[in-house]
């Protein structure tokens, strides 16, 4: 007889369904239990963190509006650190060219109180240039001019000095001079004129304009530089006609550094294309009474 040798018994299938889901009644009621406390604390979790959103939300919103002011307050200073750095930039190549705009600020700042001066030369032919007013009262105001365009009237008898701005027109009185410094100082009897102000310095490299009481927006202005400074005055690139002499030769603030001349040759010889003009505190020393804080303050009795 031939054997056979019996193979490996086989094992019964795997009840997994038995093995995973309970069969009575009890662990059914445990398994949905299990899943509903498990869906109740994820439930719990999920409005935990939506109240602590909302919580939050609420909390932005109360202080929306101090935050908002808080950003623009912000806001509005970096714009102004960013324009100071700006105009600190601008300044230099302010200094090397001014613009249309600044010439007609400076314009109005000036020719309020400044005059085209008229009168005649010892020939008998027309002399003109500007005045600006330097002390004015209630009743008359002093004006600084250029000695050179009333030479002729500090004789007697001498032509008559008239002043205009406008449709206005008066007659000046020549009250005192200084040749050498190439000044006047006239009188009009109308008071109450604001003055424009004095510099306390100027610099070389600065930009100074010369302002004549001629033109149609009420003055007109022609630009310079400061060559040299120096106790016998300004020296200055700024062109100079015949109607700018006696004119006020102020800075980019509209502040009065000196007074422009035609003639002022201080060292010698005759101004080509480089003149001078005197500062304007030298009227100081024979013309007019000042304080201490620069600017007239009335007529030099001496």
């Amino acid at each position: 007889m031939s054997s056979q040798r019996a193979g490996p018994a086989r094992r019964p299938p795997t009840d997994w369904q038995g093995r995973l889901l309970p069969r009575s009644v009890l662990g059914i009621s445990a398994l949905i239990l299990a899943a509903a406390l498990g869906a109740a604390f994820s439930g719990a979790i999920l409005y935990a963190y939506y109240a602590y959103r909302l919580d939050r939300g609420l909390e932005y919103a109360a202080t929306f509006d101090e935050r908002l002011d808080t950003a623009v307050r912000t806001i509005e200073a970096e714009q102004e650190q960013a324009r100071a750095a700006v105009r600190a930039e601008l300044e230099p190549l302010q200094r090397l060219g001014a613009t249309g705009e600044t010439l007609e600020q400076l314009i109005d700042k000036v020719a309020t109180a400044t005059y085209f001066v008229s009168t005649l030369d010892e020939a008998g032919a027309p002399s003109v240039g500007s005045g600006f007013v330097v002390f004015s009262d209630a009743e008359q105001s002093f004006l600084l001019a250029s000695y050179t365009t009333v030479a002729a009237a500090t004789r007697s008898p001498g032509p008559e000095v008239r002043l205009r701005k406008g449709d206005e027109e008066l007659v000046a009185e020549v009250v005192s001079w200084e040749e050498g410094r190439d000044l006047a100082l006239l009188s009009i009897p109308r008071g109450g004129i604001e003055r424009v102000p004095w510099a306390e310095r100027t610099t070389t490299g600065e930009r100074v304009f010369s302002v004549s009481g001629l033109g149609g927006a009420g003055g007109s202005a022609s630009q310079g530089l400061v060559g040299d400074v120096s106790a016998v005055g300004i020296q200055h690139d700024t062109p100079v006609g015949v109607q700018f002499q006696g004119a006020p030769l102020v800075n980019a603030s509209g502040e009065v550094v000196g007074v422009t001349s035609r003639t002022y040759g201080p060292l010698g010889f005759a101004p080509d294309d480089v003149f001078f003009a005197p500062a304007v505190a030298d009227a100081c020393i024979e013309l007019l009474v000042c304080p201490d804080d620069r600017g007239a303050q009335g007529v030099n009795a001496g």
